[in-house]
């Protein structure tokens, strides 16, 4: 089994692998898989306002308790013009999963109409408020972090970014300035909704470890420095899958293979 990781620089170690809950449309099935992970181990749960999921995440709170999840939201672009909007937007979010606060919220994309100064200094209010214990960012590139970490007066511990096997651009981009301040990337699309199935190298590397090109590209994440992968499942047997990538290590010859797709 994989160890626990620390999630940005927060001195907390999580289970290395989170759940997404984008577009989830059976919420007892979901309830039922979510359970199973929960059960074992898995924690970071992640959703956002846009999404929509808010009361899902509400409903499996009271299904498993709020003191095993570390509960990920995300504040919407257009909600980033004044401190008072962000404010209203994370209560709304606040309430309707029913916590006072959550664990980690994010600025779901960067706002192009106003400065990432501006945006981080209104967006700031979360924390001081207390309605969320960190603060990080969601689809920074280079640039949109350096001036975040640079005017921010609060840590920020994680950028969420597409990353996937098989799609590594906001990886490469962002990779030195995260690992250089010790931010987590929450890696979300991390199998692609299944087009990674079709990749020859993947099917290759499966059959030698007697997994699934699933499993063999959430495991390659698993591995990757300061990653956590956050695929979803509304099923038992999918989330069986994503779980049955955890028990093993890719060898240094296949990381290489992979680090050229």
């Amino acid at each position: 089994m994989i160890n626990k990781k620390e999630i940005g620089h927060t001195g907390e170690f999580l289970f290395p692998l989170g759940l997404g809950t984008y577009n989830i449309k059976n919420y007892q099935k979901a309830l039922e898989s979510f359970q199973l992970a929960i059960d074992a181990g898995v924690e970071i749960i992640d959703t956002a306002e846009i999404y929509g999921t808010e009361d899902f995440v509400k409903l499996l709170i009271e299904k498993v308790g709020r003191n095993r999840l570390f509960i990920i939201t995300k504040i919407w672009p257009d909600k980033l013009y004044t401190q008072e909007k962000v404010e209203k937007a994370a209560l709304n979010s606040l309430k309707r999963m029913n916590v006072n606060y959550v664990d980690l919220m994010l600025i779901h994309w960067p706002n192009r109409e106003i400065s990432i100064e501006e945006q981080i200094k209104n967006f700031e209010i979360v924390i001081k408020k207390g309605y969320t214990r960190y603060i990080g960012v969601s689809n920074f590139n280079k640039k949109d972090l350096e001036k975040a970490i640079k005017i921010s007066n609060y840590d920020l511990q994680t950028d969420e970014i597409k990353f996937s096997v098989i799609d590594k651009n906001f990886y490469y981009d962002t990779h030195e300035i995260l690992k250089s301040n010790k931010i987590s990337i929450l890696a979300y699309t991390p199998i692609e909704r299944g087009m990674i199935k079709e990749i020859n190298i993947l099917n290759e590397i499966a059959k030698k470890y007697g997994k699934t090109v699933i499993q063999i590209s959430l495991n390659y994440l698993i591995n990757e420095e300061l990653t956590f992968p956050i695929p979803k499942a509304e099923n038992k047997e999918h989330m069986l899958e994503i779980l049955g990538s955890l028990d093993f290590s890719l060898k240094n010859e296949d990381i290489k293979k992979l680090n050229e797709i």
